[in-house]
């Protein structure tokens, strides 16, 4: 705390306060451009680099958490060194909040804005030439018959091939003259590309159009709190030229291919790149390369190749690994009760052998089966060789087990899980046990149905995206993210619980499971004490998992 009064840190005041905790609303690429002027305004206060590592964990999440829900005047009246240590937290707090946002958004920008619209352009573009693949197929078709027979014929009996004969025949037969076949022939070669990775260019080629809708934040999305890992250092290195690119006027000076990382560029995308009939040869499309970047910091956000510091959903999964002393300390026992006592050298030299020895056991037995087996090496334009399995057919199940299915479906309630949330609160109440932190009453409409949505998103491990709805007040992102950080806590699982188990305890049946005190937990299922149930539940045995 000396160090912000030092500096004279200023810090954010009622106005700013309440913008900065409103999370994006809708989707759009100015709402992104929101969000990400949403982290500038938060890393402007410089407060991620102080360091509180003497500070107790649970007392910074206990004042983030009470002056995110607290109101500013209330805050602004606070003495002055709870003031600052409440207004850092919730800054602190504030800042992988809404980096976390923007990501969030980001993301579901980027597949139901861009990648989802141009797969279905593509799909469409491509449903639209079937009509005239069928017309030009069928002559070509009857043609072949005809011609294959007449060969055949001509082999039987050892005589000299009549070509002018042969064409006789077929325009008999087949109803088509040699002109006719010609042209089919043309136009199968024009609807039907050579290369195997025909449709993942199309869609590229269509995901092209969609480069005003991230034009918007290129020039926000390079300053970003992004880091990467080694896998990810090149997408990061372009996605930080983006906005260089973006203000760039190509007619005037077309991008050329030493201008940007080629080895971005896929398969599927080195013809929208490098092969725009519309631009000099030579040069690259700028704003296919753009939307290529994009589409691979996507990839990489997803694996963690890129992350996000300071983050809670978007962080490295690596940083919490042990490393140096710490490692060092227990990597003797660790190794050991994962039985790796042998050099790291070695175990990888095993595990090399074991794998090429089951890659060449695999190579002997497709060259085995031939042409016919399932599974079988093919080596596509780009000469890189992939397996290619065909479509297996359903196994035909055992009439046992069709039965037991049917029953199994029978018995479900034809409803959605909300629904049915909603349906046992009305018996018994037990979402009015999820109290404002505050302690003071509401006055949210709908409260109910985002409680249900938000122990349906927990529950299933989906997060908020599913079941955020826009247009319908209860299930906007904002309320959502509002009703989770205020009411969805610990104490308030353990009130609805007991309140579930005190209605359980009326069902009659539920004398024969161990009076209402069975719970479930990751598949087990086991008999636990009250104050268990009541004084700390965990995340995973919530209201919705003892409904």
């Amino acid at each position: 705390m000396a160090w912000l009064r030092r500096h004279r840190v200023l810090l954010p005041g009622a106005t700013v306060l309440e913008r900065l905790r409103q999370a994006p609303k809708r989707q759009s690429g100015t709402e992104m451009a929101k969000a990400l002027k949403r982290v500038d305004d938060i890393a402007a206060f410089r407060l991620g680099r102080v360091r509180v590592d003497k500070v107790p964990v649970r007392r910074m999440k206990t004042l983030a958490k009470y002056g995110a829900v607290t109101k500013a005047p209330l805050l602004a009246r606070l003495s002055k060194p709870r003031k600052t240590a409440t207004m850092f937290a919730v800054t602190r707090s504030l800042e992988a909040e809404v980096i976390d946002d923007a990501l969030d958004l980001f993301a579901l920008l980027i597949s139901s804005r861009l990648i989802s619209p141009a797969r279905r352009k593509s799909a469409g573009e491509r449903l639209a030439m079937l009509p005239k693949l069928e017309k030009a197929s069928k002559p070509l078709s009857r043609a072949g018959r005809v011609l294959v027979e007449q060969l055949d014929l001509v082999a039987e009996v050892d005589a000299d091939l009549d070509v002018a004969a042969l064409w006789t025949v077929v325009a008999a037969q087949a109803g088509a003259s040699k002109e006719q076949v010609l042209a089919a022939l043309e136009s199968v070669e024009e609807l039907v590309p050579e290369d195997d990775g025909a449709a993942e260019a199309a869609l590229r080629a269509a995901l092209v159009d969609k480069y005003n809708t991230v034009r918007p934040f290129l020039k926000l999305l390079g300053e970003k709190a992004l880091g990467a890992a080694a896998g990810g250092r090149k997408v990061l290195a372009a996605v930080r030229r983006l906005p260089e690119l973006a203000r760039r006027h190509v007619s005037r000076k077309p991008l050329l291919p030493k201008e940007i990382d080629a080895s971005l560029v896929s398969a599927a995308w080195k013809r929208p790149v490098f092969a725009n009939p519309d631009l000099p040869a030579g040069t690259v499309d700028r704003d296919a390369y753009v939307v290529c970047v994009m589409e691979a910091l996507f990839r990489a956000l997803q694996v963690r190749d890129v992350f996000a510091a300071p983050s809670l959903r978007w962080a490295d999964p690596r940083a919490h690994l042990l490393d140096g002393a710490a490692w060092e300390a227990i990597s003797e026992d660790v190794l050991a009760s994962l039985s790796l006592t042998d050099p790291v050298e070695a175990h990888l030299d095993a595990k090399l052998l074991a794998l090429d020895a089951a890659w060449k056991q695999m190579a002997g037995r497709l060259a085995e089966a031939g042409d016919d087996a399932l599974v079988r090496v093919v080596t596509p334009a780009d000469g890189h060789a992939r397996l290619s399995v065909e479509k297996l057919g359903a196994l035909g199940g055992r009439p046992s087990l069709k039965w037991l299915r049917g029953a199994c479906q029978a018995m479900l309630p034809r409803i959605d899980l909300p629904e049915l949330l909603l349906e046992v609160h009305s018996w018994t109440g037990f979402l009015d046990a999820y109290t404002h932190l505050a302690d003071i009453s509401t006055r949210m409409h709908d409260l109910p149905r985002s409680l249900a949505a938000l122990l349906i998103s927990e529950a299933c491990n989906v997060g908020h995206t599913p079941v955020t709805k826009d247009g319908d007040e209860a299930l906007t992102r904002g309320q959502l993210s509002h009703v989770d950080q205020n009411y969805v806590r610990a104490e308030t699982h353990a009130a609805a619980n007991a309140i579930l188990i005190k209605a359980q305890r009326g069902v009659p049946i539920v004398k024969l499971w161990g009076g209402g005190l069975l719970a479930s937990l990751e598949g087990l299922r086991f008999v636990v004490p009250v104050q268990t149930i009541n004084a700390a539940p965990s995340r995973s045995t919530s209201a919705t998992n003892a409904a």
